[in-house]
């Protein structure tokens, strides 16, 4: 008999930061374009050197972890959040 595979569903929330020539490219509307996952931007801070971006990442665990590997892919520095600093 086969089982079923239960689909959990995780919040990460995580800091993204961002080169400079990454600032001015859409990489978040990108990301929910191409993973099943909904973002929420908790805070963030631009200049036009790098961009810092205080992120939490709702979805599937194995879409999430997806969508951060995409990120680190682009050349996104992604470091999670220690505690919920950010409530």
């Amino acid at each position: 008999m086969a089982t079923k595979t239960k689909l959990v569903t995780v919040r990460e929330r995580v800091y993204l930061t961002f080169p400079k020539d990454l600032i001015k490219e859409p990489v978040l509307s990108m990301l929910a374009k191409r993973f099943d996952i909904v973002f929420n931007i908790r805070g963030s801070t631009v200049t036009s050197d790098m961009g810092l971006v205080a992120l939490e990442i709702d979805g599937k665990q194995a879409e999430v972890v997806k969508a951060i590997g995409w990120l680190k892919g682009k050349g996104v520095t992604v470091e999670p959040i220690e505690k919920n600093v950010i409530e």
